[in-house]
């Protein structure tokens, strides 16, 4: 019966091109909500095209949290998501509207709901000058001989990511184990809401179809001029390679180290990688309700909520 009582707190997940702002918009529309991305990309600004970041006409009116608040100069981390989304989870809260998280950045997701920890260990500038100078490969090695777990289970072309798991292993031994909380949990949001997650199924060959036609049409759209005018506005290729995969292909055609039909070959496989490790991290989540959208929304999951 408490649980009755308790407002709701929305959960959107899924893979990346599986349509997960779309359905947000439109269940925002329908029950009154507002949405907060818990995309780690799509927090930085200038970075719109290769992060998916949904539009001013694409989000018809509803209003949306954590997009464009960090300078992608600077580090944008985990901690600071759990921070800035229990503050727009109380506004949101404040005006009588439903907050929605949606996104595919399941490491932040599970932070936010207490069922990750979150590391407290501050970042180690001289560490990450040496290890900026090392490429990916070398990174997942030293990973590797520190933390043998941790190398399974993270995104090995990804060098922000590596950086910081060694960082944190040569501070603690080794990147913490995040463990599941039970229902006896502290984490505050478990305590306030009756959070409802929902889980966006799409089938691969559909999924596979979908994001080679959104790497097109963000080409079209005008991706490598985006890539262009970050880095004329400062922001080093170096640092483009961290922030991800899409930013790191187009930086190294722009410097001729691969073609252009390479760095879009690159781009469809590797994106394809990085759903597949999105699903399986989504699998290890508790109470997720995993729904196919049809041509209704209402029809198709509104029932869960």
């Amino acid at each position: 019966m408490e649980e009755m009582k308790k407002p709701k707190l929305i959960v959107i997940v899924g893979r990346t091109a599986s349509g997960k702002s779309d359905v947000a918009v439109k269940l925002a529309e329908e029950i009154g909500g507002e949405i907060i991305s818990a995309d780690s990309r799509q927090v930085y600004t200038g970075l719109d095209i290769g992060t998916g970041k949904i539009t001013k006409r694409e989000m018809k009116g509803v209003k949306h949290h954590l997009l464009d608040i960090a300078d992608p100069k600077k580090q944008f981390t985990a901690s600071d998501f759990v921070n800035l989304t229990n503050s727009a989870i109380a506004e949101v809260v404040n005006r009588s509207k439903v907050p929605i998280i949606c996104g595919g950045t399941g490491f932040y997701i599970d932070a936010l709901l207490g069922e990750k920890q979150v590391p407290e260990v501050l970042p180690n500038p001289k560490l990450r000058k040496t290890l900026e100078n090392k490429s990916v490969e070398e990174l997942f090695k030293i990973l590797e001989k520190l933390d043998k777990d941790r190398a399974k289970n993270i995104d090995a072309k990804n060098p922000r990511r590596l950086i910081r798991a060694i960082e944190i292993c040569e501070a603690l031994g080794s990147v913490p184990k995040f463990e599941s909380q039970d229902s006896k949990s502290n984490n505050e949001l478990q305590k306030k809401f009756k959070i409802i997650k929902i889980g966006i199924k799409i089938e691969d060959q559909e999924l596979k179809e979908r994001i080679n036609k959104r790497i097109q049409k963000w080409l079209r759209q005008g991706l490598i001029q985006e890539v262009e005018n970050l880095h004329k506005k400062g922001l080093s290729w170096k640092r483009m390679a961290a922030i991800g995969l899409e930013y790191k292909l187009v930086a190294e055609f722009l410097q001729n180290k691969i073609t252009k039909e390479k760095m879009i070959e690159r781009m469809q496989i590797e994106t394809w990688h990085y759903a597949k490790r999105q699903k399986t991290w989504f699998k290890k989540s508790k109470n997720i309700k995993w729904v196919e959208i049809k041509n209704s929304l209402t029809s198709s999951f509104i029932h869960l909520i």
